[in-house]
């Protein structure tokens, strides 16, 4: 777990505006319940922004510009940290995964995560050429999926490009076996499983591949990007996302038309 004594606001621009609320807030000779006090949060809040666990919203980061005259500061930081590709990422990402009672996906180029299986995550890991360990990555990315077999799993939104579904990842053996999985999943009462075809061509959904979250009371979304990516919890692009995977989900077909689909794909693997 993250600590403020273990930022790196050289290289990460979250802790960097982390680092940054922590001195200001300790100039002032505040606590951290005395800055949730103004703020309107709870200490747990504070302690989680100033050791990076998660990201200060916009409107806070407004409020304390306002409140401590620093000239809209905190909302440049947030607005920098905002457009780069974060290499921790992860560290936040997958407590959020677990805790979502709704994941929508948008897969460009491969099977999501949460629906691989053992086989192809390790022809990707190995694949990826910079993790030294494979094996306790690949058992990671199967321990994920243990949420979808909880008494009460997420719900599963899934998009899926024709290109993840007929790329051959590991070859056709793994590939076949990997698509059988998706159509044995697509079958699941919290999964709703739909794929875009090669023949629509053109559509807002070939700029990236992305994941959206819901819980009770939050949402995030992360970008993929090939040396990151980003995690967002800001509204606007919320509702930016939600409205993009609206868009990409009116070009894919029906379940029962998605599970045909994968099912002639999976046939013609060679």
């Amino acid at each position: 777990m993250t600590s403020a004594n273990n930022l790196d606001p050289d290289n990460n621009h979250w802790h960097w505006l982390a680092t940054d609320l922590r001195i200001w807030r300790l100039e002032r000779n505040l606590t951290q319940a005395g800055l949730g006090e103004l703020l309107g949060v709870t200490k747990a809040h504070v302690s989680n922004w100033e050791s990076a666990r998660e990201n200060l919203p916009l409107k806070h980061a407004e409020t304390l510009d306002y409140i401590w005259r620093t000239r809209g500061h905190f909302v440049r930081l947030r607005r920098l940290a905002e457009r780069t590709h974060d290499p921790g990422w992860w560290a936040q990402y997958t407590p959020l995964e677990a805790k979502a009672s709704r994941v929508s996906y948008w897969a460009l180029a491969i099977i999501p995560g949460l629906l691989q299986t053992e086989d192809y995550a390790r022809t990707l890991i190995e694949g990826g050429q910079t993790i030294a360990d494979v094996d306790a990555a690949v058992q990671a990315r199967m321990a994920r999926q243990e949420i979808l077999r909880r008494a009460e799993p997420p719900e599963l939104r899934v998009l899926i490009n024709e290109a993840a579904l007929d790329h051959p990842v590991g070859g056709p053996e793994v590939m076949r076996e990997q698509l059988a999985h998706l159509l044995t999943l697509s079958h699941d009462r919290n999964v709703i499983l739909r794929t875009v075809p090669r023949i629509v061509g053109s559509h807002v959904g070939l700029d990236g591949s992305f994941i959206v979250l819901a819980g009770r009371n939050w949402s995030a979304a992360y970008m993929e990007a090939n040396t990151g990516g980003r995690l967002t919890h800001d509204p606007t692009m919320l509702d930016d996302f939600a409205r993009r995977f609206d868009l990409i989900g009116a070009e894919a077909l029906s379940a029962s038309a998605s599970r045909s689909h994968i099912a002639r794909i999976m046939e013609a693997m060679q």
